[in-house]
Protein backbone atom coordinates (compact mmCIF):
# COMPACT_ATOMS: atom_id res chain seq x y z
CA UNK A 1 0.00 0.00 0.00
CA UNK A 2 1.31 3.29 -1.18
CA UNK A 3 -0.65 6.19 0.33
CA UNK A 4 2.25 8.70 0.40
CA UNK A 5 1.43 12.20 -0.42
CA UNK A 6 4.57 14.34 -1.35
CA UNK A 7 5.07 17.20 0.99
CA UNK A 8 4.53 20.87 -1.16
CA UNK A 9 5.26 24.45 0.10
CA UNK A 10 3.57 27.19 -1.57
CA UNK A 11 2.28 24.28 -4.33
CA UNK A 12 5.27 22.78 -5.32
CA UNK A 13 6.93 19.09 -4.07
CA UNK A 14 9.72 20.05 -1.60
CA UNK A 15 12.77 17.63 -2.44
CA UNK A 16 14.75 15.96 0.15
CA UNK A 17 18.20 15.90 0.58
CA UNK A 18 18.02 11.95 -1.32
CA UNK A 19 16.91 14.24 -4.14
CA UNK A 20 13.37 12.57 -3.87
CA UNK A 21 9.78 13.70 -3.46
CA UNK A 22 9.11 11.08 -0.86
CA UNK A 23 11.40 11.22 2.28
CA UNK A 24 13.49 8.55 3.11
CA UNK A 25 12.48 7.93 7.04
CA UNK A 26 15.01 6.79 9.75
CA UNK A 27 13.57 5.64 12.90
CA UNK A 28 15.71 5.21 16.11
CA UNK A 29 14.44 3.32 18.86
CA UNK A 30 11.92 0.09 18.61
CA UNK A 31 10.51 0.35 21.86
CA UNK A 32 6.81 -0.36 22.88
CA UNK A 33 5.77 2.44 20.57
CA UNK A 34 8.86 2.91 17.48
CA UNK A 35 8.32 -0.65 16.00
CA UNK A 36 4.72 -0.30 15.46
CA UNK A 37 5.45 3.06 13.61
CA UNK A 38 8.18 1.87 11.49
CA UNK A 39 5.62 -0.77 10.30
CA UNK A 40 2.95 1.87 9.58
CA UNK A 41 5.39 3.80 7.61
CA UNK A 42 6.33 0.84 5.68
CA UNK A 43 2.56 -0.03 5.30
CA UNK A 44 2.21 3.42 3.56
CA UNK A 45 5.30 2.45 0.98
CA UNK A 46 7.81 4.59 2.83
CA UNK A 47 11.53 3.61 2.55
CA UNK A 48 12.26 3.44 6.38
CA UNK A 49 15.97 2.87 8.27
CA UNK A 50 15.86 1.72 11.83
CA UNK A 51 18.16 1.51 14.60
CA UNK A 52 17.63 0.24 18.02
CA UNK A 53 20.62 -1.31 20.34
CA UNK A 54 18.68 -4.38 21.10
CA UNK A 55 18.81 -6.62 17.41
CA UNK A 56 15.85 -8.16 18.16
CA UNK A 57 13.68 -5.48 18.11
CA UNK A 58 14.54 -4.99 14.04
CA UNK A 59 13.46 -8.30 12.84
CA UNK A 60 10.14 -7.36 12.69
CA UNK A 61 11.00 -4.31 10.47
CA UNK A 62 13.69 -6.41 8.65
CA UNK A 63 10.41 -8.88 7.30
CA UNK A 64 8.73 -5.74 6.55
CA UNK A 65 11.32 -4.73 4.50
CA UNK A 66 12.88 -2.17 6.28
CA UNK A 67 16.46 -1.43 6.41
CA UNK A 68 18.54 -1.84 9.63
CA UNK A 69 21.44 0.58 10.32
CA UNK A 70 24.38 -0.86 12.75
CA UNK A 71 24.43 2.52 14.54
CA UNK A 72 22.46 5.44 15.35
CA UNK A 73 24.22 7.87 12.85
CA UNK A 74 24.28 5.12 10.60
CA UNK A 75 20.37 5.57 10.67
CA UNK A 76 20.41 9.18 10.39
CA UNK A 77 23.30 9.41 7.44
CA UNK A 78 20.60 7.18 5.32
CA UNK A 79 18.14 9.39 5.43
CA UNK A 80 15.59 12.42 4.83
CA UNK A 81 13.56 12.47 7.80
CA UNK A 82 14.65 11.33 11.35
CA UNK A 83 11.78 9.92 14.21
CA UNK A 84 13.47 9.57 17.85
CA UNK A 85 11.08 7.70 19.72
CA UNK A 86 13.00 7.09 22.79
CA UNK A 87 12.67 6.88 26.48
CA UNK A 88 13.32 10.61 27.64
CA UNK A 89 15.16 13.20 27.27
CA UNK A 90 18.11 11.65 28.49
CA UNK A 91 18.44 8.80 25.80
CA UNK A 92 17.92 11.30 23.17
CA UNK A 93 21.11 13.04 24.34
CA UNK A 94 22.79 9.89 24.41
CA UNK A 95 21.83 9.10 20.93
CA UNK A 96 21.88 12.53 19.14
CA UNK A 97 24.35 14.51 21.04
CA UNK A 98 28.05 15.04 20.73
CA UNK A 99 30.32 14.52 18.17
CA UNK A 100 29.61 11.37 17.10
CA UNK A 101 25.80 11.58 17.71
CA UNK A 102 22.90 10.50 15.30
CA UNK A 103 22.83 14.85 15.04
CA UNK A 104 25.79 15.18 13.30
CA UNK A 105 25.50 12.83 10.67
CA UNK A 106 21.90 14.31 9.11
CA UNK A 107 22.26 15.80 5.92
CA UNK A 108 21.91 19.66 5.78
CA UNK A 109 18.51 19.85 4.55
CA UNK A 110 17.25 16.87 6.76
CA UNK A 111 14.59 17.16 9.23
CA UNK A 112 13.91 15.90 12.67
CA UNK A 113 11.07 15.13 14.66
CA UNK A 114 11.41 14.11 18.19
CA UNK A 115 8.34 11.77 19.23
CA UNK A 116 9.75 11.24 22.86
CA UNK A 117 8.44 12.68 25.84
CA UNK A 118 10.91 15.27 27.45
CA UNK A 119 11.42 18.76 28.31
CA UNK A 120 10.66 21.76 26.83
CA UNK A 121 14.10 23.80 27.56
CA UNK A 122 15.47 19.79 25.89
CA UNK A 123 13.73 20.88 22.74
CA UNK A 124 14.50 24.23 22.47
CA UNK A 125 17.84 23.45 22.71
CA UNK A 126 17.84 20.83 19.96
CA UNK A 127 15.95 23.04 17.61
CA UNK A 128 18.76 25.57 17.93
CA UNK A 129 21.43 22.72 17.53
CA UNK A 130 19.25 21.40 14.38
CA UNK A 131 19.25 24.81 13.09
CA UNK A 132 22.88 25.25 12.88
CA UNK A 133 23.42 22.33 10.61
CA UNK A 134 20.41 23.00 8.86
CA UNK A 135 18.35 20.83 10.00
CA UNK A 136 14.04 21.08 10.58
CA UNK A 137 13.36 20.12 13.85
CA UNK A 138 9.81 19.56 15.72
CA UNK A 139 9.00 18.29 18.78
CA UNK A 140 6.23 15.96 18.43
CA UNK A 141 5.81 13.82 21.32
CA UNK A 142 3.42 11.33 21.18
CA UNK A 143 -0.20 9.86 22.96
CA UNK A 144 -1.04 6.53 22.80
CA UNK A 145 -0.30 2.86 22.83
CA UNK A 146 0.93 0.30 20.93
CA UNK A 147 -2.52 -0.80 19.82
CA UNK A 148 -2.94 2.67 18.54
CA UNK A 149 0.20 3.00 17.07
CA UNK A 150 -0.22 0.05 14.77
CA UNK A 151 -3.72 1.48 13.72
CA UNK A 152 -2.67 4.80 13.08
CA UNK A 153 -4.53 6.73 15.38
CA UNK A 154 -1.96 8.07 18.07
CA UNK A 155 -2.24 11.70 18.47
CA UNK A 156 0.91 14.15 18.07
CA UNK A 157 1.65 17.22 19.82
CA UNK A 158 3.49 19.05 17.69
CA UNK A 159 5.76 22.17 18.63
CA UNK A 160 7.52 24.20 15.90
CA UNK A 161 7.57 26.62 13.43
CA UNK A 162 4.77 26.38 11.08
CA UNK A 163 6.95 25.75 8.11
CA UNK A 164 8.73 22.53 10.11
CA UNK A 165 5.28 21.32 11.28
CA UNK A 166 4.41 21.52 7.48
CA UNK A 167 7.55 19.77 6.17
CA UNK A 168 6.89 16.62 8.13
CA UNK A 169 2.94 16.64 8.44
CA UNK A 170 2.61 14.01 5.53
CA UNK A 171 4.26 11.60 7.58
CA UNK A 172 3.69 12.55 10.65
CA UNK A 173 -0.46 12.19 9.28
CA UNK A 174 0.17 8.41 8.13
CA UNK A 175 1.17 8.07 12.11
CA UNK A 176 -1.92 9.74 13.67
CA UNK A 177 -4.08 11.10 10.67
CA UNK A 178 -5.32 14.86 9.71
CA UNK A 179 -6.96 14.91 13.07
CA UNK A 180 -4.16 13.46 15.08
CA UNK A 181 -1.95 16.08 14.80
CA UNK A 182 -1.93 18.78 17.31
CA UNK A 183 -0.56 22.27 16.08
CA UNK A 184 0.18 23.77 19.88
CA UNK A 185 2.74 26.42 19.28
CA UNK A 186 6.28 27.10 19.27
CA UNK A 187 9.11 24.67 19.47
CA UNK A 188 8.81 23.35 23.57
CA UNK A 189 5.39 23.60 23.53
CA UNK A 190 4.42 20.37 22.29
CA UNK A 191 6.78 18.79 25.32
CA UNK A 192 4.97 21.13 27.60
CA UNK A 193 1.69 19.98 26.47
CA UNK A 194 2.24 16.42 26.91
CA UNK A 195 3.57 17.07 30.33
CA UNK A 196 0.71 18.92 31.69
CA UNK A 197 -1.99 16.15 29.81
CA UNK A 198 -0.07 13.53 31.42
CA UNK A 199 -0.38 15.27 34.81
CA UNK A 200 -3.49 15.63 34.35
CA UNK A 201 -4.12 11.55 34.03
CA UNK A 202 -2.35 10.33 36.61
CA UNK A 203 -3.96 13.01 38.94
CA UNK A 204 -7.30 11.41 37.86
CA UNK A 205 -5.82 8.06 38.13
CA UNK A 206 -4.77 8.51 41.53
CA UNK A 207 -7.70 9.56 42.35
CA UNK A 208 -10.09 7.05 41.32
CA UNK A 209 -7.87 4.51 43.01
CA UNK A 210 -8.41 6.07 46.31
CA UNK A 211 -12.12 6.31 45.71
CA UNK A 212 -11.93 2.77 44.95
CA UNK A 213 -10.16 1.62 47.80
CA UNK A 214 -12.76 3.98 49.95
CA UNK A 215 -15.73 2.36 48.65
CA UNK A 216 -14.86 -1.06 48.41
CA UNK A 217 -13.64 -0.78 52.25
CA UNK A 218 -16.93 0.81 52.91
CA UNK A 219 -19.08 -2.31 51.91
CA UNK A 220 -19.97 -0.85 48.56
CA UNK A 221 -20.82 -3.41 46.02
CA UNK A 222 -18.49 -2.73 42.87
CA UNK A 223 -21.08 -3.15 40.39
CA UNK A 224 -23.21 -0.78 42.23
CA UNK A 225 -19.75 1.21 42.07
CA UNK A 226 -19.38 1.87 38.56
CA UNK A 227 -22.49 2.29 37.55
CA UNK A 228 -23.54 5.30 40.64
CA UNK A 229 -19.97 6.58 39.87
CA UNK A 230 -20.33 6.48 36.51
CA UNK A 231 -23.94 8.30 35.94
CA UNK A 232 -22.26 11.10 38.37
CA UNK A 233 -18.85 10.98 36.23
CA UNK A 234 -21.62 12.04 33.07
CA UNK A 235 -23.75 14.52 35.20
CA UNK A 236 -20.80 16.45 36.12
CA UNK A 237 -19.10 19.08 34.46
CA UNK A 238 -16.20 17.69 32.64
CA UNK A 239 -14.16 14.54 32.23
CA UNK A 240 -10.54 13.85 32.13
CA UNK A 241 -7.86 14.33 29.23
CA UNK A 242 -8.28 10.25 28.87
CA UNK A 243 -7.89 6.57 30.17
CA UNK A 244 -6.95 4.60 27.36
CA UNK A 245 -3.71 2.89 27.81
CA UNK A 246 -0.22 4.98 27.14
CA UNK A 247 -1.64 8.30 27.38
CA UNK A 248 -3.95 10.68 27.71
CA UNK A 249 -7.02 11.65 24.83
CA UNK A 250 -9.26 14.60 23.96
CA UNK A 251 -9.84 16.35 26.90
CA UNK A 252 -14.02 15.41 26.99
CA UNK A 253 -12.86 12.04 27.59
CA UNK A 254 -14.87 10.61 31.21
CA UNK A 255 -11.88 8.88 32.75
CA UNK A 256 -13.60 8.85 36.10
CA UNK A 257 -16.39 5.94 35.35
CA UNK A 258 -13.95 4.21 32.25
CA UNK A 259 -10.81 3.83 35.00
CA UNK A 260 -12.99 2.56 37.98
CA UNK A 261 -14.68 0.06 35.46
CA UNK A 262 -10.90 -1.27 34.35
CA UNK A 263 -10.23 -0.77 38.30
CA UNK A 264 -13.02 -2.42 39.64
CA UNK A 265 -12.69 -5.46 36.97
CA UNK A 266 -9.13 -6.18 38.20
CA UNK A 267 -8.11 -5.18 34.94
CA UNK A 268 -4.69 -3.03 36.46
CA UNK A 269 -2.20 -4.26 34.06
CA UNK A 270 -1.23 -2.30 30.75
CA UNK A 271 1.32 -1.93 28.38
CA UNK A 272 2.53 1.48 30.08
CA UNK A 273 4.91 0.72 32.85
CA UNK A 274 5.64 2.28 35.91
CA UNK A 275 8.95 3.25 35.08
CA UNK A 276 8.04 5.32 32.19
CA UNK A 277 5.16 6.59 34.31
CA UNK A 278 7.32 7.73 36.82
CA UNK A 279 9.99 9.37 34.57
CA UNK A 280 6.93 11.61 32.82
CA UNK A 281 5.34 12.69 36.06
CA UNK A 282 8.89 13.61 37.40
CA UNK A 283 9.41 16.02 34.16
CA UNK A 284 6.25 17.42 34.46
CA UNK A 285 7.05 18.23 38.41
CA UNK A 286 10.68 19.12 37.19
CA UNK A 287 9.15 22.03 34.69
CA UNK A 288 7.07 23.09 37.63
CA UNK A 289 10.18 23.57 39.57
CA UNK A 290 11.78 25.61 36.86
CA UNK A 291 8.75 27.76 36.40
CA UNK A 292 8.16 28.32 39.94
CA UNK A 293 4.73 26.70 39.70
CA UNK A 294 3.82 25.11 42.69
CA UNK A 295 2.89 21.51 41.70
CA UNK A 296 1.25 19.98 45.30
CA UNK A 297 -0.92 17.61 43.70
CA UNK A 298 1.88 16.82 40.93
CA UNK A 299 4.57 15.88 43.30
CA UNK A 300 1.85 13.83 45.24
CA UNK A 301 1.10 11.85 42.30
CA UNK A 302 4.70 11.10 41.91
CA UNK A 303 5.09 10.00 45.20
CA UNK A 304 2.50 7.29 44.90
CA UNK A 305 3.25 6.28 41.49
CA UNK A 306 7.08 5.95 42.75
CA UNK A 307 5.59 3.86 46.51
CA UNK A 308 3.96 1.86 43.70
CA UNK A 309 7.04 1.19 41.36
CA UNK A 310 9.14 0.25 44.50
CA UNK A 311 6.43 -2.33 45.65
CA UNK A 312 5.50 -3.86 42.38
CA UNK A 313 8.49 -3.33 40.20
CA UNK A 314 9.36 -0.51 37.34
CA UNK A 315 7.52 -2.89 34.97
CA UNK A 316 4.29 -2.91 36.40
CA UNK A 317 1.46 -1.51 34.47
CA UNK A 318 0.79 2.04 35.63
CA UNK A 319 -2.54 1.24 37.37
CA UNK A 320 -0.77 -0.66 39.99
CA UNK A 321 -1.05 2.21 42.30
CA UNK A 322 -4.60 0.76 42.48
CA UNK A 323 -3.36 -2.46 44.34
CA UNK A 324 -1.39 -0.49 46.26
CA UNK A 325 -3.35 1.51 47.95
CA UNK A 326 -6.18 -1.49 48.02
CA UNK A 327 -3.09 -2.98 50.11
CA UNK A 328 -2.54 0.05 52.28
CA UNK A 329 -6.39 -0.41 53.16
CA UNK A 330 -6.03 -3.50 54.91
CA UNK A 331 -4.64 -4.25 58.09
CA UNK A 332 -2.82 -7.13 57.07
CA UNK A 333 -1.72 -5.88 53.43
CA UNK A 334 -2.51 -8.79 51.88
CA UNK A 335 -3.98 -8.44 48.31
CA UNK A 336 -7.42 -7.87 47.73
CA UNK A 337 -10.19 -9.30 46.22
CA UNK A 338 -10.32 -8.43 42.42
CA UNK A 339 -14.27 -10.72 42.09
CA UNK A 340 -15.81 -7.54 41.70
CA UNK A 341 -18.62 -8.76 44.12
Amino acid sequence: MDERRATRTGGAAVRWPSGREHPVVGVIGLGRMGQPIALRLRRFGYEVAVFDARRDATLPLVAAGASVAETAPGAAASCDLLLTVLPGPAAVEAVMGGHAGALQALHHGAAWADLTTTSPSAARRWAEAAAERGITFVDAPLEGSPSEAAAGTIRVLAGGEPGAVARVRTVLEALAGPAGIILVGPTGAGAALKLCRTLRRFMHAAADAEILALATRAGVRRPLLDGALAAAGSAGSGGSAGSGSGAASGAGAGALPDDLAEMAAGRLEETYPLSLVTADLALAVDLGRELGVPLELAALTEQLHLMARTRFGAAAGARAVVRLLDEASRADGTPGDRSGR
